[in-house]
């Protein structure tokens, strides 16, 4: 296509005419609205797009959709407060939707809901990822108020919010973030949020007007709401930059559609370096704590461990990483916490997680160390036996490779769901490791009766200690390989490829591929 100015023709006012609407549609809300955005350091939509995509890639669908219920809001409403658009991340297609709060506060209207609509169906059909950039103020009034507006605006797409995961969905969160943003922040795969953004229903001050008391924004749908409490956000940044990259190399991992393997990178210099001490890095008593993502940093390529939810369910870690160049996802216990006992929220992120990576081909190489379960009333009252089943059931319906390496500990009901007793397909140990129904110290006691420092004491537990060890397990193939901890890399990565789907294209069977994914 030339690049060269026309020469001059009948159609000249024709094209002027173009060109002020063009202007006009890329001026957004205005200088004096771009201009304060750009003194608080907040990209604008469109700055956005541009950061993310990569240079001369992105072409918009849309651009000169304007409000359509009150004509009187069409020549203030350019692109109707959404920019939808493909563009090429880091050389791959995907569809983009950045929301303009410069215009309307990216309410939701009639036709940029046409415009999301168009870009779930093009990307779910022709399979590349979608993004969305979350800043609005929610539905648009006075266009969906009364049964007429919310008959016309609302609900006329019945397929709006169904995720059946054929493409990876990602989202930032970047600003004040009510209604449709916030939605479809809970149904993708990645979340991230800057510090500073709300995510929530609705506004503080329809919120307050509901309860009739004042509403913190913050405690509304701030950052640590939603990263230690919800679990709705995957990651924190500081800046808009910072949650773009995040985007970035969160789709690195993933492929473009469900029916893929994920991308091979090359493997970064100084892999595995570590492994020679790796067995040092855990403590010499099994009561003493550790950090596991030291563990796993070690494990896998240099510098590919990407950690999601860190600060919700902190007893377990979840990540994706890459062995030998290869997408894996990590799932963890991390003694650090709570000595690694799993609560509720962390069986919460450990579903989630599986999900996400059987829903898009990522093995799963789980670390093990753990006493149990954390039990109580308070357990309970979370719902404790639910979340417990429901873990179990993403693990026994996954279909992708599952490779499972017990570290140093691992109790009762949690050695099956962190894959004991054949929930995996291949389950290793370290020489280190002890497989029991419970800790030697409390069996003792309810099997025998006996208090610590009674007589028989220290002989019953030292009974017990002997039958935990790894090697009953191993006799019996309940463990398939005992493995020097130096040798743990090598073996995960030999594995993985024995594992490997030939006759399907290391493509899996998507058995959860409508699990949803916030509950």
């Amino acid at each position: 296509m030339s690049s060269e100015t026309p020469a001059p023709s009948y159609f000249d006012a024709t094209l002027r005419a173009y060109e002020e609407r063009l202007a006009k549609a890329l001026a957004m809300g205005g200088p004096a609205k771009l201009s304060r955005r750009k003194e608080a350091g907040v990209l604008n939509a469109r700055e956005r797009i541009a950061y993310l995509c990569d240079p001369g890639t992105f072409i918009e669908s849309g651009l000169f959709g304007t409000s359509g219920t009150f004509p009187a809001d069409r020549d203030k409403t350019p692109a109707d407060g959404k920019i939808a658009g493909f563009g090429k991340i880091n050389q791959r297609e995907a569809g983009l939707v950045a929301n303009d709060f410069t215009v309307m506060g990216s309410s939701s209207g009639a036709t940029n809901g046409r415009k999301i609509g168009h870009m779930k169906r093009v990307a779910t059909q022709r399979g590349i990822p979608l993004v969305f950039l979350g800043e609005s103020s929610g539905a648009r009034m006075p266009d969906t108020m009364g049964a007429r507006g919310m008959g016309s605006l609302l609900g006329n797409d019945g397929m709006q919010y169904q995720r059946m995961r054929e493409i990876p969905w990602a989202s930032a969160t970047l600003g004040l973030s009510y209604g449709s943003s916030s939605w479809y922040a809970a149904l993708s795969d990645f979340s991230v949020m800057r510090k500073g953004a709300v995510l929530a229903v609705s506004s503080p001050l329809l919120a307050s007007l509901a309860i009739g008391e004042k509403v913190d924004p913050e405690e509304l749908g701030g950052w640590r709401l939603h990263s230690e409490v919800t679990g709705l956000a995957d990651m924190v940044v500081d800046t808009d930059e910072q949650a773009l990259d995040a985007i970035k190399v969160f789709l690195s991992y993933l492929p473009s559609h469900h029916n893929e393997a994920p991308p091979v990178r090359a493997v970064p210099a100084g892999s595995g370096e570590g492994m020679r001490d790796i067995v040092n890095l855990l403590p010499p008593s099994r009561t003493q704590v550790y950090d596991v993502r030291k563990v796993v940093r070690t494990l896998v390529d240099k510098d590919s461990f990407f950690e999601l939810k860190p600060r919700f369910g902190k007893v377990g870690v979840t990540g994706l990483a890459r062995l030998d160049g290869r997408t894996v996802g990590i799932l963890a216990n991390n003694p650090l916490v709570k000595g690694g006992a799993l609560d509720t929220d962390a069986c919460e992120k450990f579903t989630s997680f599986l999900v996400l990576c059987d829903s898009f081909n990522i093995p799963i190489v789980m670390f093990v160390d753990t006493p149990g379960f954390v039990i109580g009333t308070d357990a309970e009252r979370k719902r404790a036996p639910g979340k417990i089943m429901n873990m179990m059931n993403a693990l026994s319906l996954m279909t992708v490779p599952k490779l499972s390496v017990i570290l140093r500990k691992t109790y009762g009901q949690a050695y099956l769901n962190m894959g004991g007793g054949r929930n995996s397909d291949e389950v290793a140990a370290w020489p280190t490791a002890e497989i029991s129904f419970m800790d030697s110290r409390f069996a003792v006691r309810v099997v025998h009766g006996l208090e610590p420092g009674e007589a028989g004491f220290d002989e019953a537990l030292a009974q017990m200690d002997r039958e935990n060890e790894v090697w009953d397990a191993a006799s019996i193939f309940a463990v398939q390989s005992v493995i020097r901890p130096h040798e743990t890399r090598d073996y995960l990565i030999r594995m993985l490829e024995v594992h490997q789907s030939r006759l399907t294209k290391e493509v899996g069977q998507h058995l959860m591929r409508a699990w949803p994914t916030s509950f």
